[in-house]
């Protein structure tokens, strides 16, 4: 499985530490890119003065890169190895950031969304060579809890974006169509550079900041690390001639798809919903702020999550926080106020272990398929581009409220693979 020879001695062990500590940093910068489109969304909402469903075309364009471009990273990663296909997805990211800063000079609505499918090439590559690099990068039983852990991090990123994006992005107040009309050449000229500003600058330093870890990802030394023969799956390499013949990864996948579907809708409409009267009446500014509690929670469960699944088993962690989610979310849509506002601000806690514990338990038993898996999974990350959509068009037709049924029926699944999903027969 490690090309360094005697990789339970100590040198390795050591070496294995830095080597997560280092990966940290991907699942942080991905995180906090990922949740910036939760700010990104309301804010062209009202500066291209959308609808729902077309402001939804942001995570439609973000999660489609997913599905397009994971199958082939899987592919890439397998050529040139775990390091290079980092180094490769950051590049990749660091060029969709800069595609943010014509999109706002030309105040053009379809570049925005190329951009945000470039960017998240970048990051589906990345993802697809981190995953499993991480649940590879020790023992085999404790993958899950490693994978959590690295997540906390990326949780960690999702935390601090919306307040940051907030700060800088929601700062300036956007007008409405009418007030723009008012506005005489000089004035609309100074509108719409501090609109583009708004968008740019943090684009900018997003850029850098990839480019730089890139730059240190080619100087430092990783441990080589291949996916291994398959071995404790109990199936025979001659039944699964590739990874779809693996039951429990094609259910792991729908249960990504479904997962990432259901969280990025409720972080999509959380600044809106937050803003109906009958639920708090927050500004967007504000509204802002209070999605860190969304994505806040989901760091602190990761962090509790790792603990307690080196002693319960995964599956058994995953089927009670979906239970407790799809719980959660329904109260929201049942309730108004306080109460209605913090169901849905939780759902974030119960999140937390979701996606690390089902790439964990999808990948398992793969062995040699490890990389072709990990890129299946990934593409199905494409339910977060169409999920929103869908409640979009729910929530200009019926309520925004009412539209939160998608996440219900998305965690009942997930509640499934925990339960019974994720179980894979043995060879007869």
């Amino acid at each position: 499985m490690i090309n360094t020879a005697d990789s339970t001695r100590g040198p390795d062990k050591k070496s294995y530490l830095g080597s997560l500590t280092i990966l940290t940093s991907l699942f942080f910068i991905w995180g906090f890119i990922t949740c910036l489109n939760d700010i990104l969304i309301p804010h062209l909402k009202s500066v291209f003065t959308l609808n729902y469903t077309q402001a939804m075309l942001v995570q439609f364009c973000f999660f489609t890169a997913y599905f397009v471009v994971s199958v082939p990273s899987g592919y890439l990663v397998e050529k040139i190895g775990y390091k290079s296909g980092i180094i490769t997805g950051l590049s990749i990211a660091g060029i969709g950031c800069l595609l943010f800063y014509p999109a706002a000079s030309l105040h053009s609505y379809p570049l925005f969304l190329a951009a945000f499918f470039v960017l998240a090439s970048g990051i589906t590559l990345l993802q697809v060579a981190a995953n499993p690099y991480v649940t590879i990068l020790g023992k085999p039983e404790t993958a899950s809890s490693r994978l959590t852990l690295t997540q906390a991090f990326n949780s960690l990123g999702t935390t601090i974006a919306p307040y940051f994006g907030a700060l800088f992005i929601l700062a300036t107040a956007v007008k409405t169509t009418d007030e723009i009309k008012l506005l005489n050449a000089n004035e609309l000229s100074a509108y719409q550079a501090a609109q583009a500003a708004a968008v740019q600058n943090p684009y900018l330093l997003l850029a850098a900041v990839l480019f730089f870890i890139a730059v240190v990802f080619a100087l430092i030394r990783l441990p080589k690390i291949e996916a291994a023969e398959a071995q404790d799956s109990g199936v025979e390499d001659s039944v699964h001639v590739n990874a779809w013949g693996y039951k429990h990864l094609v259910l792991g996948a729908i249960g990504i798809f479904v997962y990432v579907g259901g969280e990025v809708s409720i972080g999509s409409f959380l600044i809106n919903f937050l803003g109906e009267s009958s639920i708090a009446g927050l500004t967007e500014q504000d509204a802002g702020k209070y999605v860190s509690f969304y994505w806040g929670g989901a760091m602190v469960g990761r962090f509790v999550g790792a603990l307690a699944m080196q002693k319960i088993q995964p599956g058994k962690v995953l089927t009670f926080n979906a239970a407790t989610a799809a719980a959660l979310v329904l109260l929201a849509i049942l309730s108004n106020g306080q109460v209605a506002m913090w169901a849905i601000l939780a759902v974030g806690l119960f999140n937390s272990i979701m996606f690390p514990t089902i790439f964990s338990l999808a990948v398992s038993g793969l062995g040699k398929h490890t990389g072709q898996g990990s890129g299946i999974l990934c593409s199905a990350i494409v339910g977060g581009a169409i999920l929103p959509v869908v409640q979009g068009l729910f929530a200009d037709r019926i309520d925004i409220q009412q539209a939160f049924f998608i996440p219900v029926l998305c965690y009942c699944y997930i509640a499934y693979y925990g339960w019974r999903g994720h179980q894979f027969p043995s060879t007869k």
